[in-house]
C-alpha cells in the first residue's frame, strides 16, 4: 500500500463541500478511485453499478448491473468485509466476475441495506451511509452538482476505499398523443 497515495485521496476528499442526506436521493452511477487500496479495480470486475438513496434515507448499498437495464441491490451481510478484503486479488479475476454473476440471485437484498444519516468527521459533518450489517461507513461529499464521491471506512481498518459517484437522471417519459382527426 501506498500511504502517499491513501493520504493525497484523503486530502482531496476533505477539501470537497459536505452534503446532507436528503441532497442524495436518487440512483447513482459509481466508479473507483484509485487508490491503493484492495478493493481497487474489484467492484468493476463485479460490474458494480453504484448505489440508490431513497426518500426515507434507507439506501441500497451495492447496485450491480446483472442484465443491460436491469439492477440487482446485493446484501452486504452476506460478503464478510474482512474476507472480502483479504482476498480482493481474487475479486479482480474472470472466474469472481462469472461465478458473481450467478451468485447475486442468492444474495441479492431483500428491502434497503444501509442509513443515510449526517455524520461528523474529522473534517467536519457531512452526509454518511452506514450499512446495517457491517461495520462499513461511507462518508459522502459533494464535487460538483451532478457528481458526489465517497470514502468508505471500515472499522478497525485504517485503509480507506474512494469513489465516485454520478447522477443518474431518471428516464424521460414520452407523451404518446394520437393524430387529430379531421372533424
Amino acid at each position: 500500500m501506498t500511504v502517499d497515495l491513501q493520504k493525497a485521496r484523503h486530502e482531496w476528499f476533505q477539501t470537497l463541500q459536505p452534503l446532507r442526506p436528503e441532497e442524495i436521493v436518487g440512483l447513482w452511477r459509481g466508479v473507483g478511485i484509485p487508490s491503493d487500496h484492495p478493493l481497487d479495480g474489484v467492484l468493476e470486475n463485479l460490474q458494480w453499478f453504484g448505489k440508490r438513496f431513497h426518500a426515507n434515507l434507507r439506501a441500497d448499498a451495492l447496485l450491480f448491473q446483472w442484465r443491460p437495464g436491469r439492477l440487482v441491490a446485493i446484501n452486504p451481510a452476506y460478503l464478510p468485509i474482512a474476507m472480502v478484503i483479504r482476498f480482493a486479488w481474487f475479486g479482480r479475476t474472470a472466474i469472481a466476475r462469472n461465478w458473481f454473476s450467478h451468485l447475486q440471485k442468492v444474495v441479492r437484498a431483500r428491502a434497503p441495506t444501509a442509513t443515510l444519516m449526517p455524520r461528523m468527521t474529522d473534517f467536519g459533518e457531512t452526509a454518511a451511509m452506514i450499512y446495517d450489517n457491517q461495520p462499513i461507513t461511507d462518508y459522502l461529499r459533494r464535487i460538483d452538482e451532478r457528481e458526489i464521491a465517497g470514502m468508505m471506512c471500515v472499522a478497525g481498518d485504517d485503509r480507506r476505499y474512494f469513489f465516485r459517484l454520478r447522477k443518474v437522471d431518471p428516464p424521460e417519459r414520452k407523451v404518446l398523443s394520437w393524430p387529430k382527426v379531421p372533424s
